[in-house]
């Protein structure tokens, strides 16, 4: 049976964290997975999620089943935190998903099912499991313009031309914010134009935001998605609690869809724990108990939005040290870019070449397309990584 089965391919920011961890240089860094450590790089647990832990242990009388949605208390406080305020909120459902690759995958099971001619448009470039979850899932993929690599801006004017060409069987996934692996966001006024463009072209809009918090803040980071939501008939959304509740080994996602009435909005929901009947059953529930937990305390929910507050300063304040130390002490502004990015995630611009240098002269660890994390930055790092970075430049 196995025996056809060619050798496997190495996932390519994975295996980053195993060549790392078997560096034996003591200068190096990693840059590569996408997770957040703090000052001395370390990835802690928040002291909310903490708090919340010693009362799930508590309180907590059971380990039964929890049902194919998953935690319903869960479900509305993802609910709520992205899209209170709208006339969203009277159309809409959601399962809870193991993270939120869980969640594309029963959205784009959910696709297939409603409408098997989807193509969906995805960002050139994108999280790097977009692609692969979509076409997984059986359907069509396409990419729009989205990234300048002379600019290292969002393009604008070659984004909207792209769009221009999606019609009524398409849908298209847009990052909510801190778009990963660029870091380059869309402003306000092109959320308004491409929701203007998806009621003119008849396309379904899905918004991605697995980083709300970690650009300008929770609310400022789901303008856009609000927007959006409070203007179209129907949108599918994904979340992620990994990075904002420093929830990454516990999976913990949900997927949403926002439909023209509340009857479509069930029918839907229906539809998702059906396929995850067949799919995984149900989601695993510490992590959604611990958010419900938070969300559903006063108390709890202002200390994990100091710590969420903390963590963002912190990562505006790690691009601006690294561009005054390449500007100070290397005298260039050629990478001044690095500070208007938002969230955990650059492209520096590098080939593949110059970033396998990186790695094998300086131990710093980044992904082949020249993403970087800089939320894996620790303050001492910065003048190695600054002067590896002139150096391969």
């Amino acid at each position: 049976m196995f025996s056809q089965l060619p050798a496997p391919m190495l996932d390519p920011i994975l295996s980053l964290s195993v060549a790392y961890r078997n560096d034996p240089r003591d200068e190096k860094v990693d840059l590569g997975i996408g997770v957040y450590k703090n000052s001395a790089g370390e990835t802690p647990v928040m002291q909310a999620i903490k708090q919340a832990q010693d009362i799930v242990v508590a309180t907590q009388t059971t380990k039964s089943y929890v049902g194919l949605a998953g935690c319903e208390q869960f479900n509305q406080s993802m609910i709520d935190l992205l899209l209170t305020g709208t006339s969203a909120m009277d159309r809409v459902s959601a399962i809870q998903t193991p993270g939120a690759s869980g969640a594309l995958r029963m959205l784009g099971d959910l696709m297939k099912v409603a409408q098997p001619n989807t193509t969906i448009w995805i960002s050139d470039p994108s999280y790097v499991n977009h692609k692969p979850v979509m076409e997984a899932a059986g359907l069509k993929v396409r990419h729009y313009r989205y990234f300048s690599r002379d600019t290292k801006q969002v393009d604008v004017d070659a984004m909207m031309a792209d769009l221009r060409t999606a019609g009524k069987d398409d849908v298209v996934l847009l990052h909510g914010c801190c778009h990963n692996p660029t870091g380059a966001d869309i402003d306000f006024d092109a959320w308004q134009a491409i929701t203007q463009l998806s009621q003119k072209n008849g396309f379904t809009p899905f918004v991605d935001i697995a980083y709300q918090g970690f650009g300008d803040g929770l609310e400022a980071d789901a303008k856009g998605l609000r927007y959006m939501a409070d203007n179209v008939e129907e949108m599918l959304i994904t979340t992620s609690c990994s990075k904002n509740f420093g929830l990454y080994r516990e999976r913990t996602g949900a997927a949403i869809v926002v439909a023209n009435t509340k009857q479509e909005a069930d029918n839907a929901k229906g539809k998702l724990m059906t396929l995850a009947r067949s799919t995984y059953t149900m989601p695993p529930d510490h992590g959604a108990a611990l958010v419900k937990t938070i969300l559903g305390s006063d108390t709890l929910t202002q200390v994990w939005k100091q710590e969420l507050s903390q963590m963002q300063k912190r990562l505006v304040s790690l691009r601006k040290a690294l561009c005054d130390e390449l500007k100070n002490s290397h005298g260039t502004s050629q990478f001044d870019f690095i500070q208007s990015h938002k969230g955990m995630f650059t492209v520096l611009g590098f080939s593949q070449e110059q970033m396998t240098q990186l790695r094998e002269e300086y131990g710093i660890y980044g992904v082949g397309d020249g993403r970087i994390n800089i939320a894996g930055l620790t303050e001492k790092d910065i003048p190695y990584v600054a002067n590896a970075i002139v150096r391969v430049a």
